[in-house]
């Protein structure tokens, strides 16, 4: 019996002893654990209970600024005030936002909602004004503060706002140049960050850190501010006097493709996006595209005579039509221009001559690569968000009518462009035959030490040789001195351009809505300048490129040509030419304008019958006639509901705007002077003149 009773004493001790040293070893790596933790991994944990106490409110960069190409500041970052909440320190949470919202013109239940979410800061307004930041500062609320954030200011209001674009209200690039170059413009946001307690109430005496922001790099434009505002104020008026849907302009220095200014009509306020619709502020002249008429016809001629197919001296016949791969494609002229060469094609803007040079003489597999070489059909790599890359048809894809689809594109149907490609295409033309890559910045700004790094220009690919650009620009120069183009002349300097007009199509049939443009070079003989003029859905008739869009191309080039400082030149003439009088190009003035040009040329205007604009004249432009010559004229056609006389309407005290449709609803045309309210016009009221007549109003401000 004592022999069993020993037994169970020494197994009790035997687990006495292993769970001891059970207890023992977990004592041990407990105690092991603890020095893992609290010795060599002491700095890991301690950061991350200093991440969970410690809060921050974030510190705004300023974005970087954008200067145009003369260092005009286009676009700032400005310190404002932000309120904040902190939940946790709001004693009552529907008192206080009852006060926050009477005094930030807020909504009640919003403040509301954000000051019961469980967060340790909320935001409640971004952008307060300096008298909404008094205001808190001054009621002196538990838990609400103000902090210090930046707010993009625009100096110039809309001046350039299609290209600048606009920010969000987290410092943000939304749209335009402001998008596209986000990463450079935006910085790197810097911290305030305080020590709090779980509540997220702040430790007093616990640690405060700064992180300073780092401010954005900025942005200096190739744009011109000058050059920019005078495309605005002459777009604006040009399409409030014809009704227009939008209008829109760019112009470009061909030698190194700076755009010098990009316009559009109507226009937005960036300081005040919300205002505007995103349709308006759409940059339609990058992102849109639409069929380019006849100012299409300088990359079919360029082709042409690159290729050897036609030269400027060559004779065709033009009938009014022409019958081409299965379809006929008629003349803008009722009965045709007749015999004329294709110089005289190019000034008169002949579309059969056009169609078969397209269709025929180059054909698909010609023209093709050529329409390509030029820019289009892709995108042109612009610095600049959303740029279409238009539509060209591909040869080979068609069984049957291809050789009538590219009569068409001939002279500017079934094919799209965008604005930016038609600028870029005569560009290339002006600068010798080579392209260049468009661009709106040519340098990027250090804050920091002020000094600029250059973008520099991309030349893109030689499209036609130099003696092709030189002999093309020469035919253009002559569409303004005797063909389409005669409202874009301009004393002094040499002008070439084009004219166009196109029929919009609308779920693709054409309809009688009208696209005027005219894309114009200045000085020929040796380029600067290149611009076009767009003015879509125009109401007015004739809705001709010649009429309406090249004197707005003028006024822009004059103030342009200024700005650059190019010259204008003096023409001196033959001793043996003395005694004869140089008859003026009139055509596509109103018949007015055409009579006064003719009287100060020494000349006698003649006609039979009535118009309002010229469509032809004899003898022709460029003539050496005697003085006193009659010139005879002849007029457009026009729907009948613009034919005929008129009573002219008043319109003094009106705006713009009312004056323009008070004008067209009675089959007449406002020509603006100045800006504000109609205080005169001329011809008065009561007087009876043609329909499509232009009336002269001066306006002023108010007061």
């Amino acid at each position: 019996m004592a022999g069993r009773s020993r037994l169970p004493h020494a197994s009790v001790r035997a687990r006495i002893a292993v769970l001891f040293l059970l207890a023992a070893a977990a004592a041990a790596g407990l105690a092991g654990r603890l020095a893992y933790v609290q010795i060599l991994r002491h700095h890991h944990f301690s950061s991350l209970a200093m991440e969970q106490r410690l809060r921050g409110v974030p510190a705004d960069p300023l974005r970087g600024p954008i200067f145009d190409r003369n260092m005009n500041e286009l676009a700032v970052s400005v310190s404002s005030d932000a309120v904040y909440v902190r939940p946790a320190e709001i004693p009552d949470a529907r008192e206080t936002a009852a006060i926050l919202a009477a005094m930030l013109s807020l909504d009640y239940d919003d403040v509301l909602e954000r000051l019961r979410r469980p967060q340790a800061e909320v935001w409640i307004k971004r952008r307060a004004s300096a008298d909404e930041a008094r205001a808190v500062l001054e009621a002196g609320l538990p838990g609400v503060y103000l902090a210090q954030r930046t707010a993009r200011l625009y100096p110039f209001d809309g001046l350039a706002a299609h290209v600048l674009g606009i920010v969000g209200v987290d410092n943000q690039g939304l749209e335009g140049l402001e998008l596209y170059y986000d990463d450079v413009l935006r910085g790197t946001p810097g911290r305030v960050v305080s020590e709090r307690d779980a509540a997220g109430r702040v430790i007093p005496i616990g640690r405060t850190d700064y992180v300073p922001p780092v401010d954005g790099r900025g942005l200096v434009l190739t744009i011109d501010a000058a050059i920019q505002a005078a495309a605005e104020r002459e777009l604006a008026r040009a399409c409030i006097a014809t009704l227009s849907e939008y209008c829109a302009t760019i112009w470009m220095d061909p030698r190194n493709g700076h755009i010098l200014a990009m316009a559009l009509y109507p226009g937005f306020n960036p300081n005040v996006p919300g205002d505007y619709p995103a349709s308006v502020r759409r940059n339609r002249i990058v992102t849109d595209q639409f069929e380019p008429g006849s100012t299409f016809k300088i990359v079919t001629a360029a082709a042409a005579l690159e290729e050897g197919v036609v030269a400027p001296d060559e004779h065709f016949f033009d009938a009014g039509y022409i019958e081409i791969g299965g379809g006929r494609v008629h003349c803008w002229r009722g009965g045709g221009h007749g015999s004329l060469t294709f110089a005289e094609a190019v000034a008169h803007s002949c579309n059969p001559v056009f169609a078969e040079l397209g269709g025929l003489r180059l054909g698909p597999e010609g023209f093709y690569p050529y329409v390509r070489a030029f820019g289009f059909g892709q995108r042109l790599g612009i610095d600049y968000p959303g740029e279409a890359g238009g539509i060209v048809p591909v040869p080979g894809r068609l069984a049957h009518g291809e050789i009538l689809q590219w009569a068409n594109v001939g002279f500017g149907q079934g094919i799209a462009v965008s604005p930016l490609q038609l600028v870029t295409a005569l560009a290339a033309i002006a600068n010798g035959g080579v392209r260049m890559q468009p661009q709106l910045v040519q340098g990027i700004f250090d804050p920091a030490t002020g000094r600029v790094t250059p973008v520099r220009p991309q030349p893109v690919h030689r499209v036609v040789s130099e003696a092709t650009a030189r002999v093309f620009l020469e035919m253009l120069r002559e569409a303004v001195e005797t063909g389409s183009g005669a409202a874009a002349a301009i004393p002094g300097y040499a002008v070439g351009g084009k004219t166009g007009t196109a029929q919009i199509a609308e779920g693709g049939v054409y309809t009688e809505k009208r696209i005027a443009s005219f894309s114009g070079v200045v000085p020929v003989d040796d380029p600067r300048l290149v611009g076009l003029v767009v003015l879509y859905d125009l109401k007015p008739r004739p809705a001709y490129g010649g009429v309406h869009a090249a004197p707005v191309w003028r006024a822009i080039a004059e103030t342009a040509l200024e700005r650059l400082g190019v010259p204008r030149g003096d023409s001196v003439p033959d001793e043996a030419e003395t005694a004869l009088v140089r008859v003026p190009n009139v055509q596509n003035l109103p018949v007015a304008e055409a009579e006064a040009v003719l009287r100060a040329a020494g000349l006698v205007p003649a006609y039979d019958g009535s118009g309002t604009y010229v469509l032809d004249q004899t003898p022709v432009p460029g003539a050496r006639v005697p003085a006193g010559t009659a010139v005879a004229l002849d007029f457009w056609e026009v729907p009948d509901h613009w034919r005929g006389p008129a009573t002219v309407p008043d319109v003094r005290g009106l705006t713009l705007r009312q004056a323009a449709e008070t004008l067209a609803d009675a089959g007449l045309v406002l020509e603006i002077d100045g800006e504000g309210l109609a205080v005169d016009q001329n011809p008065p009221p009561g007087e009876t003149v043609m329909r499509g007549s232009r009336v002269r109003v001066r306006f002023a401000p108010p007061g």
